[in-house]
């Protein structure tokens, strides 16, 4: 019985730092968990997060690290049709040095619980869960590229041809998700900037 109580201490310390940890992922019964969790974070060896989900952060000299808001968003939400959406997206492309007060994420699908600090947008073109996060970034800018881009429409071809040329973005798969993109003007942005990019400078 002491074994299968130690287990998820056990497994616990055997983490590598900067995890996340589920309850539902240790080994023992439920109340050996509980009570491994609630000793580890009273211990300053575990944080937190929310309901279900806590961080094995790096311990410093300051303490243990905490994760980002991107990392949380990213652990809650998914990867798959999950990208910045916003000044966010503008961020994540380099076109813009505005700082949002919250992340901002857009969702392909329905929306989950809500994460403190974060933004997020629902969108229901489903294909976007074949793109990556860069790809969704730059369908989200293009819908208001006019607000969003720093530095105008000038800036904006050069960044996605740099992208494109280095295999973040891969314009092909931009072209199959973008007739399912509900926003007009992320389709028609989308268009000229196709037309912009088939013309090398």
């Amino acid at each position: 019985m002491d074994d299968v109580t130690e287990a998820p201490g056990a497994r616990l310390r055997s983490l590598a730092p900067r995890s996340f940890v589920r309850p539902s992922a240790l080994p023992g019964s439920s109340s050996s968990v509980r009570s491994a969790l609630s000793l580890a974070a009273r211990k300053g060896e575990l944080l937190r997060v929310r309901k279900g989900l806590y961080y094995k952060g790096a311990k410093g000299r300051y303490g243990m690290t905490r994760p980002s808001t991107e990392e949380i968003a990213r652990e809650v939400l998914g990867t798959v049709g999950v990208g910045p959406a916003g000044y966010s997206a503008a961020r994540r492309l380099g076109l813009t040095t505005q700082v949002p007060a919250h992340l901002h994420v857009a969702v392909a699908g329905p929306v989950p619980e809500p994460i403190s600090d974060v933004r997020i947008h629902r969108r229901n073109n489903m294909a976007r869960r074949d793109l990556n996060e860069t790809e969704i970034a730059l369908l989200e800018v293009l819908r208001d590229p006019s607000t969003l881009v720093e530095s105008g429409w000038e800036a904006l071809v050069p960044s996605a041809r740099a992208l494109i040329r280095s295999r973040e973005i891969d314009l092909e798969r931009l072209t199959a998700a973008i007739t399912g993109e509900g926003s007009r003007s992320a389709r028609d942005n989308f268009d000229r900037l196709a037309v912009e990019l088939s013309q090398e400078r």
